[in-house]
């Protein structure tokens, strides 16, 4: 399936679907609660707004005009790193290697552009993508609990320098 998707640029037609699709899927496999997609929708918008258009981009990948994930690299507040953030495989998508693409996608990106490395923020519960971080040379930096979208979380923080 992987030779049939196309990674295009994140679009601002794209904002609506990439707001639901986070916040429904996270609702359903984590128990986030309504106040994620509202943050969703904010790095959005100031991504719309603000980014740098050759040092930060996004993704979205799409099968037969059906969008099936996303991922961006923006700059991060840690002087020549990216951040990496919005990493999203709709279940339909999963295990055929998609997320391995985004992945590949967004850190030749990074590295093209002259970052030193990318960061990341997620939680512990989302063990296939801290899985594929780990695969792909993230180390984990630091974890903390937190309460977040109305759960008791263990975020993370990995990074990977280039």
């Amino acid at each position: 399936m992987i030779g049939d998707i196309r990674l295009r640029p994140f679009a601002e037609t794209d904002l609506d679907w990439l707001v639901e699709a986070h916040a429904t899927l996270y609702a359903r496999e984590a128990g986030f609660d309504a106040s994620f997609g509202p943050l969703v929708e904010t790095i959005l918008q100031r991504f719309l707004l603000n980014h740098d258009s050759v040092r930060e981009r996004g993704w979205v990948a799409e099968h037969d005009g059906h969008r099936l994930g996303s991922i961006f690299c923006v700059e991060s507040p840690q002087p020549s790193w990216a951040k990496l953030r919005l990493f999203l495989v709709l279940p339909q998508a999963r295990g055929f290697g998609l997320g391995q693409h985004l992945l590949d996608t967004c850190l030749g990106f990074a590295r093209g552009v002259g970052y030193d490395g990318l960061t990341l923020w997620t939680h512990e519960s989302h063990t296939a993508a801290c899985a594929l971080y780990e695969k792909n040379g993230f180390a984990l930096e630091a974890e903390k609990p937190v309460t977040n979208f109305g759960c008791d979380l263990i975020e993370q923080t990995y990074k990977i320098a280039f």
